[in-house]
């Protein structure tokens, strides 16, 4: 099979890629920085094989020209988009012209080329939901989404509804919980487990917002999942890709901080943050059921190997 995955060089992206290679796929990969091996278009730049271009999917002649000159494509995965709460409150406009345009230049190219496409939305969507949260609560409930990038991302569900119901399109949606793990390099709009894990190992101090609750993901647990979806596609299918190891967000910190030895009075708690989930607590039985999903490590044990590669990337002794 055929595989585009834009965002090739983000976390979640750039294993995925890796995983699908060793299944015997075809990939090729697209983000928006230049990189070595990369061939070029107009002037051949490399002699290496035409496997990966820089792209940014807000520019529809940018994800035109890979999709035509690459493809044509069995499936596309697409994993680029401006992530996080308050990225997207900072970098709104970057946000919602990759977010919103950016899907929609792919679903306008999905619809004349009938790849299959499987799209990167988010636990964000869930908003101020306070129950159990399963694939189907979005069609019982009416949610308040609390930011802007939670706002994109259901919007981002809405198109391709809509694409699917008008041109028959064919698409999985994915919506991932709090994913963390090795290769999460840190800048301040990265995940809580990130953040966490980089303040603790530079004695940095943190704000622990009390009373949030989380279910983490492990990186490879997720990748692997979401890789299963190239071997069981259902169209139409929306997945949770979380897990049941749900934790508050002090014992997130106390965690940290027990495996790091870095001093307690780093830690200042305050109360609820506005605007944020105060608990999200997954049901991942479809993708159980349907993708195999498995969580292979405990929460501790995946903070630990988190914090050990964070150790060897930045040379920490």
């Amino acid at each position: 099979m055929k595989i585009l995955v834009t965002g090739s060089k983000g976390v979640v992206g750039q294993k995925l890629l890796s995983e699908l290679k060793e299944r015997g796929h075809t990939l090729f990969g697209a983000d928006v920085q230049h990189h070595p091996g990369e061939v070029g278009y107009i002037q051949r730049m490399s002699n290496e094989k035409f496997e990966y271009s820089r792209c940014d999917i807000g520019e529809y002649r940018q994800i035109e020209r890979i999709l035509k000159q690459a493809g044509p494509f069995d499936l596309v995965y697409n994993c680029a988009a401006e992530f996080g709460r308050w990225n997207g409150e900072d970098y709104f406009e970057q946000m919602w012209r990759s977010n919103l345009i950016g899907l929609k230049n792919i679903i306008r190219l999905q619809e004349e080329q009938r790849f299959r496409l499987v799209h990167f939305s988010s636990s964000e969507v869930y908003g101020d939901f306070e129950d159990v949260m399963s694939e189907d609560v979005m069609d019982k409930v009416e949610i308040k989404q609390m930011n802007d990038y939670a706002i994109s991302k259901w919007a981002n569900e809405m198109q391709i509804r809509n694409s699917a119901i008008v041109f028959g399109t064919e698409t999985v949606v994915v919506r991932l919980f709090n994913t963390y793990g090795p290769g999460e390099y840190y800048h301040p709009y990265r995940s809580v487990n990130c953040k966490f894990c980089y303040h603790a190992l530079y004695k940095l101090p943190i704000t622990v917002f009390k009373g949030h609750h989380r279910s983490s993901t492990y990186i490879d647990d997720c990748v692997r999942t979401v890789a299963n979806i190239s071997q069981n596609f259902i169209p139409g299918r929306v997945y949770n890709i979380g897990s049941d190891q749900f934790h508050d967000i002090e014992t997130l910190a106390d965690m940290i901080w027990s495996y790091t030895g870095a001093p307690k009075d780093l830690i200042e708690y305050k109360e609820s943050e506005m605007l944020t989930t105060k608990t999200k607590k997954t049901d991942i039985f479809l993708s159980v059921k349907e993708l195999d999903h498995k969580q292979s490590i405990s929460l501790e044990e995946g903070i630990k190997k988190t914090i050990d590669w964070m150790k060897d990337y930045y040379r920490i002794a």
